[in-house]
C-alpha cells in the first residue's frame, strides 16, 4: 500500500497517475477537497480509499494505518500559497503535520518522500545548493518558504529516521492538474488563458537593477519530470543517500522565454505588456532561481528533464487546448 497526501492537488494527482501507469492501484489518497475543483484531479484515477487530511493525522487513525503493510508515503499535502499570511496555519499544516508523518515513518521503518520548496532559498544570496551543510544559511522571503525551511532543518536533526527519506525542493513547477490553484497557477497556465481571451500576456515589470522587464529568471520544471524523479528516488535501487534533493532543471530561463514558448505552442503572434507589480510582492519577489542539480544527477546521471520549450509545448498542445485537460493515462 502507498499513501499520497495532497493526492487531489497539482503534483499529488499527477503522482497518483504515475503510480497507476506502473500498475499500482493500492493507494490511499489523503487531502481536503473543500469546495473547489480539486476533486476533478482525482476523477478517473485508481485508488483504494480517500481519507480527509484532518482524520488521517489523528493518532488513532495513524496507529491503525501504520499497522498495515505500507510500502511508501509521498507527503505532498501542504498549503502551497506563497502569499498566505496566516503563519499559525502554515506552521500547523506545513510543519507540524509533516513532523508527525516523519516520526511515524521513522518508527515503522516506512520510506518517505515529502515536499519542500525552492522558496526556502529566499533571495538566493546564499545560493541554491541542496547540500545539507548549506541548509541553515537560507533566509526565506515569505512565511510559506519559512515553514518549509523549518521542516528541512528539523528533519536533518533527527536521530530516528525512516528507512529512506527524501525532502524534495520543488522549483517553479508547471503542468496539467494545476487548474484549481487560482493566483498560484503557473505563468504558463495564466498566459494560455490571457492569450486566448485577449491575444496578449501581461508580465510584471522589473524593480531590480540588472534585470530588464521580462528578464527575471526562474528554474521552470515540468510536473511530469518532478514526479518521475520522486518515483525513481523511492522505487529504484540506487546509491544515493537519504536527505534533501533539489528538483529543478538546473537551467534558469526568463519569463519572456516562457511566454514566447506559450505563444508559439498556441500558434499566436507574441504580444507582451509589462505591468506594475503589487506592492505586497515587491519585498518577497525572487528575481533568480536555479537548482543546483549535482546531487540528483550523481544518483541518476541519465535522467533527462524536458526543455522549457518541450514542456510548454506538451502542456499547451496536449492538455490546455484539449476539452478535457486533466492528466490521465491516454489511449
Amino acid at each position: 500500500m502507498y499513501i499520497v497526501t495532497g493526492a487531489a492537488g497539482f503534483i499529488g494527482s499527477v503522482l497518483v497517475q504515475k503510480l497507476n501507469s506502473m500498475g499500482i492501484e493500492n493507494i490511499v489518497c489523503v487531502d481536503r477537497l473543500e469546495d473547489d475543483d480539486k476533486w476533478l484531479n482525482l476523477r478517473g484515477l485508481k485508488f483504494d480509499q480517500y481519507i480527509h487530511a484532518d482524520e488521517f493525522i489523528q493518532k488513532k487513525f495513524l496507529d491503525f494505518v501504520f499497522s498495515k503493510n505500507i510500502q511508501g508515503i509521498f507527503h505532498m499535502g501542504a498549503c502551497s500559497s506563497t502569499t498566505e499570511t496566516d503563519v499559525d496555519y502554515l506552521m500547523k499544516n506545513n510543519l507540524e503535520y509533516s513532523q508527525i508523518i516523519f516520526e511515524y515513518c521513522a518508527e515503522f521503518n516506512v520510506p518517505l518522500c515529502y515536499a519542500s520548496s525552492a522558496a526556502t532559498y529566499g533571495g538566493g544570496e546564499f545560493g541554491y545548493s541542496d547540500e545539507h551543510e548549506e541548509i541553515e544559511k537560507f533566509q526565506p522571503l515569505n512565511p510559506y518558504g519559512y515553514s518549509k525551511h523549518l521542516m528541512d532543518e528539523w528533519a536533518l536533526k533527527q536521530d530516528l529516521l525512516p528507512s529512506r527519506w527524501y525532502g524534495v525542493k520543488f522549483f517553479n513547477v508547471y503542468g496539467p492538474n494545476e487548474y484549481h490553484k487560482g493566483s498560484m497557477k503557473s505563468v504558463v497556465c495564466h498566459a494560455y488563458k490571457q492569450i486566448k481571451e485577449t491575444g496578449k500576456m501581461k508580465l510584471f515589470k522589473s524593480y531590480k537593477e540588472g534585470f530588464e522587464d521580462g528578464e527575471q529568471l526562474r528554474d521552470f520544471v515540468y510536473v511530469k519530470d518532478v514526479v518521475d524523479a520522486m518515483v525513481m528516488l523511492m522505487h529504484t535501487e540506487h546509491d544515493g543517500q537519504s536527505g534533501i534533493y533539489n528538483l529543478g532543471t538546473g537551467t534558469a530561463r526568463t519569463f519572456d522565454d516562457l511566454v514566447e514558448a506559450t505563444f508559439k505552442a498556441m500558434q499566436v503572434k507574441e504580444n507582451v505588456e509589462y505591468i506594475d507589480m503589487p506592492d505586497h510582492l515587491k519585498n518577497q519577489y525572487q528575481y533568480f532561481t536555479e537548482a543546483k542539480m549535482d546531487k540528483l544527477l550523481s544518483v541518476f546521471p541519465d535522467f533527462k528533464f524536458h526543455t522549457l520549450e518541450e514542456g510548454v509545448h506538451d502542456y499547451v498542445r496536449n492538455y490546455l487546448m484539449k476539452q478535457n485537460p486533466y492528466h490521465r493515462i491516454r489511449e
